[in-house]
């Protein structure tokens, strides 16, 4: 807990903030990683490059300073779990501790007095804390749980599927034959490939760790891990995406993988019985995909809608999978499937979500309808909008960002931090 003094000074900082911010992260990131190279094989460097982890940090930092004296109600866990997908430790806490504290002193200057410094160092070690004890927990859990393991364990491609000409799905079954730990419908797993830098980010004639998180696209089973990946082709300046390519173009069966643990807070609940929308977008289909299926299995009697926008027929994944679960589930009435072509039919709008979210759905239950959406940023905020004009309540929202976090401090469900990104 924070003493009064120090949540007044740090909430006197907003100003500096709102002007520094930015500056500041971009520097803790310059000189931390020249000081500790090994960072760099946890961090995504196109995110560095285009100014989003910058971005989302200085946001969350203003956030924070704002919204300081309600620390506590902060909720950790979607950073949390990325950590520890990361294999982050309570040693590297210092070490990013003196770096950003260090950024801040340098580019505030003698605006950066003694007070602020000692004020801002006490809010570090409270929240470095909180991460810590609640990192320690969540390592424990997974490790601990059947089938589970502590950093990364060897996977082997078992089998490759083109679902469209730029997703395939690859399967992955453990290579030493043990039980594998399950997960929750929408967590993800991480991968990490050690391969030549990219030229742009990295030079060619250097080796460094990429981690990329993949959200698992199939129903928990004990036997596979299954994650679809989108083949990221560079535009203009921006350089295809290495790690998506190297899977495409490279991974095949019989190659061995290291990835984490499942991880992630973005999850179905099914101790839940009130009506299901999912709405996603692009390769957004993935861990929504897997909430639909696991869904119809535990809940069958559920009522659940399906909205998923992608251009055009020949870019939808998984056509036969859910046309098999239409069919499937046909008599029950409770599953209601819908495919927007952007390409002939507009990208998802209001009305488009009015229609097909309450098909089976009446007004009464909109309140109470629980919704999860995924995809594009541009498209999760214009949905998100949408969805509380026509009174679905923002507390029953739910999102899976891909890329930096920034927790939500603010009345707004979406993020602000997510608007500077886009902004910048």
């Amino acid at each position: 807990m924070l003493s009064q003094k120090s949540i007044q000074i740090i909430k006197s900082t907003v100003p500096l903030l709102e002007k520094y911010g930015v500056e500041i992260t971009s520097l803790f990131y310059k000189n931390m990683f020249e000081a500790q190279p090994q960072f760099l094989n946890i961090f995504n460097h196109s995110n560095q490059r285009n100014k989003k982890q910058p971005v989302a940090l200085a946001n969350t930092i203003l956030q924070s300073a704002i919204h300081i004296e309600k620390l506590n109600e902060i909720n950790l866990m979607p950073i949390v779990h990325k950590h520890v997908a990361l294999g982050i430790t309570p040693e590297m806490y210092p070490i990013v501790g003196a770096h950003l504290l260090g950024a801040m002193k340098i580019v505030m200057q003698d605006e950066a007095t003694p007070e602020i410094m000692a004020a801002w160092t006490e809010a570090y070690r409270a929240v470095a804390q909180a991460f810590m004890d609640a990192e320690e927990d969540l390592y424990f859990e997974t490790e601990e749980q059947i089938g589970g393991w502590k950093d990364t364990r060897e996977f082997v491609v078992d089998r490759i599927e083109e679902e469209t000409p730029l997703i395939k799905s690859f399967y992955f079954k453990s290579l030493d034959g043990k039980e594998i730990a399950t997960y929750i419908p929408g967590q993800y797993i991480t991968v990490k490939i050690t391969l030549p830098g990219d030229g742009v980010d990295v030079p060619t004639d250097k080796m460094r760790t990429y981690v990329r998180h993949y959200s698992l696209s199939d129903k928990p089973n004990d036997e596979y891990y299954r994650i679809s990946i989108k083949k990221e082709l560079g535009k203009n300046t921006t350089p295809h995406g290495i790690v998506s390519n190297h899977f495409h173009n490279i991974i095949k069966v019989g190659d061995v993988v290291p990835m984490s643990v499942p991880a992630g807070d973005f999850v179905v609940n099914n101790d839940y019985e009130t009506p299901i929308l999912l709405i996603c977008g692009g390769v957004g289909i993935n861990p929504l995909f897997s909430m639909l299926k696991e869904t119809l299995v535990q809940q069958p009697e559920r009522k659940i809608n399906f909205i998923f926008s992608t251009h055009c027929e020949s870019t939808q994944p998984f056509k036969e999978e859910l046309k098999q679960l239409e069919d499937d589930y046909k008599e029950t009435g409770n599953l209601k499937i819908n495919i927007v072509y952007s390409e002939n039919q507009g990208h998802i709008n209001k009305e488009i979500i009015e229609k097909y979210s309450t098909l089976h759905v009446d007004q009464a239950e909109i309140a109470e309808t629980d919704v999860y959406i995924c995809g594009p940023v541009p498209f999760m905020m214009q949905v998100n909008k949408d969805l509380l004009q026509l009174g679905f309540q923002k507390e029953n929202v739910h999102y899976e960002l891909f890329g930096p976090l920034t927790p939500v401090l603010e009345e707004n469900q979406m993020l602000r931090g997510v608007k500077n990104i886009i902004e910048n």
